[in-house]
């Protein structure tokens, strides 16, 4: 049976390997939560056609899907008629697909985004992790990374981002060594994109996988983001914030350390902690 909108939420609950100011300890903390939703639109009402679909944190899922059609321009806002959950009753996910009524057809097409849509309710996070899986082997990528090297990571990331320096307005990933050594590092206005640029960037140098290595992002980690490092062979991802509920999910079942808020003398390892050396 579906989990009722009431019962989702925005924070998830987890244990998470914590280092502050050269001391590990394990202790309990909330994750910001993640989940697909897939946008359909019902036209004069005929069948549901599926429009795109979002990673969203659960919560005023009608305004979202509404705000994104007539954002994207795909329609009017006095065109919609209503919005609803899906309702099909043998669909365990129907709250992660969202139907809006319309009393026009799409102005435009938009391309799905972050995933294919799919034509069951089953949109949720569990489907897009077990599909990921099917399709990329987890990262066995055993050699450690010391924690002392993890914790400089920020500060050179920085020194690279001259695009930040200049603007204020970017994202950057950056690509290093075990030790620490910056071998790529990629800005964008868009963290996934920073990510692809340093992933294509091994592509076309006919590096990958980039087993041994550490990806850094500036912002959060996300589902999309550790994907992208898994396909890689990436095996350790770190956040200078924290991750999503299934940012988490994923890099577990990917065999990937994610570590977030790395930050002068601290982090958070979510998963795989046995890639750092606890000496920070």
């Amino acid at each position: 049976m579906a989990t009722s909108p009431a019962h989702r939420t925005a924070a998830v609950p987890a244990r998470v390997l914590r280092l502050r100011g050269g001391r590990w300890d394990s202790r309990s903390d909330r994750l910001a939560g993640e989940e697909p939703m897939e946008v359909r639109i019902a036209i004069a009402g005929g069948p549901a056609e599926p429009i795109a679909v979002t990673m969203r944190t659960p919560g005023a899922d009608f305004a979202l899907a509404a705000g994104f059609l007539v954002t994207e321009g795909i329609v009017e806002a006095a065109d919609i008629e209503g919005v609803a959950y899906c309702t099909d009753p043998a669909e365990e996910q129907a709250y992660n697909v969202v139907v809006v009524a319309s009393r026009r057809p799409p102005r435009r097409e938009v391309r799905a985004r972050a995933h294919a849509v799919t034509a069951a309710c089953g949109v949720c996070g569990t489907a897009t992790l077990e599909d990921l899986c099917a399709r990329c082997a987890p990262v066995a990528d055993a050699r450690a990374v010391p924690a002392a090297a993890l914790l400089g990571l920020p500060d050179v990331l920085l020194e690279h981002q001259r695009g930040f320096d200049r603007t204020g307005a970017l994202h950057a990933a950056g690509l290093f060594g075990p030790e620490g050594v910056p071998v790529c590092v990629r800005e964008d206005v868009g963290r996934h994109n920073a990510v692809d640029k340093v992933v294509g960037w091994a592509a076309l140098e006919g590096r990958l996988p980039l087993g041994g290595h550490v990806l850094l992002v500036s912002g959060r980690s996300s589902f999309e983001i550790v994907q992208k490092a898994a396909v890689a062979g990436i095996p350790v991802v770190c956040a200078v914030s924290g991750p999503s509920s299934l940012a988490v999910a994923t890099a577990d079942a990917l065999g990937v350390t994610l570590v977030g808020f790395l930050r002068e003398d601290r982090m958070n390892v979510y998963t795989h902690p046995h890639r750092i050396t606890r000496e920070a």
